[in-house]
């Protein structure tokens, strides 16, 4: 029994040193191996045996992307406007030996630099300046950080600002500011709106006169040569009957029909004289109608007399 015991209590040690001294590294991940006190080595991915009571594991580290809140923080611009800006780092471990020996803890370091130089960058800046700045302000935090992180073993990939909070008061003249800037653009629009269409209407009216006018004129010249055919066709038609009234005169019969016309048309005339005066003024000769149709048919006569030309000239 006693032996049976001595074996029992052999083999628990043998699985508890087995234990103590085999590791198990996961991937992405490295482990700080020190011996009797001194960093002995780096232990990478993968099944390790230690020595046992000599070596042990001090420090484990993921060689991930780690991103970490940085708190929120008062932070005093360029024209003293106190406002509250939080954000988020990202880090990665590259040197795990640098990132145990280097620093105490590079979360710590790492945030309270990240809000110092917050701080710096912001107080350099105007609060209307802040929310337009904010690739500027990521950059100079991720450039002071990595320049600081180099001898921690540790890389800054980037910074991203969050949110900043201005207080209540600065914010509401902020939304007041801003109602009054989209309410000038408004008006300002309305305007151009208003001149534009004005212009429109001026520029419609000008385009309407002219073609009123353009039409008035187009329709008096129309009138005009109108009355010029007319003018013209009168005249023709006047020309031809006085021929044909001449070649009448000559032929066979043509004097007595002249006669028998101007009798007809005096009496005529003379009638309806009467019918449209009170008062008449009767020629003496007033029965003699035989004379005047004799004195109307002389003068036919003589410019029947007349050669061509003096016709033409007359």
């Amino acid at each position: 029994m006693g032996a049976l015991i001595a074996m029992l209590i052999l083999a628990v040690l043998v699985i508890v040193i087995l234990f103590q001294t085999a590791v198990i590294v996961p991937q992405r991940s490295e482990f700080i191996v020190e011996r009797l006190g001194k960093y002995s080595g780096t232990l990478g991915a993968g099944f390790h045996l230690l020595i046992p009571f000599l070596d042990r594991v001090a420090y484990r580290y993921s060689l991930k992307e780690e991103v970490m809140d940085i708190p929120s923080q008062t932070c005093i611009t360029k024209d003293n406007v106190t406002v509250e800006v939080d954000g988020l780092i990202y880090l990665q471990v590259v040197d795990s030996k640098q990132a145990a020996y280097g620093i105490n803890d590079y979360h710590i370091a790492a945030s309270q630099l990240a809000q110092t130089t917050l701080r710096s960058c912001v107080g350099r800046i105007d609060l209307d300046k802040t929310f337009e700045e904010r690739e500027a302000i990521n950059a100079q935090v991720v450039a002071s950080i990595d320049e600081a992180a180099a001898a921690w073993g540790v890389k800054v990939l980037r910074y991203e600002v969050k949110d900043i909070l201005p207080p209540d008061t600065v914010r509401q003249a902020m939304e007041a500011q801003m109602t009054a800037e989209r309410e000038k653009r408004a008006a300002i629009a309305r305007s151009e709106g208003e001149r534009q269409a004005t212009i429109n209407q001026a520029e419609g009216n000008r385009q309407d006169a002219i073609l009123r006018s353009e039409g008035e004129k187009q329709r008096r010249i129309n009138e005009a040569q109108g009355q010029a055919e007319e003018i013209l066709a009168v005249a023709r038609a006047t020309a031809d009957g006085l021929n044909m009234v001449a070649q009448q005169l000559q032929s066979p019969g043509g004097a007595q029909a002249a006669n028998l016309r101007v009798a007809e048309q005096y009496v005529r005339e003379f009638g309806r004289l009467a019918q449209e005066s009170n008062t008449l003024i009767i020629p003496s000769n007033l029965t003699d109608t035989a004379g005047m149709v004799s004195a109307a048919m002389t003068v036919f006569q003589k410019i029947d007399s007349r050669g061509p030309e003096d016709k033409s000239s007359t």
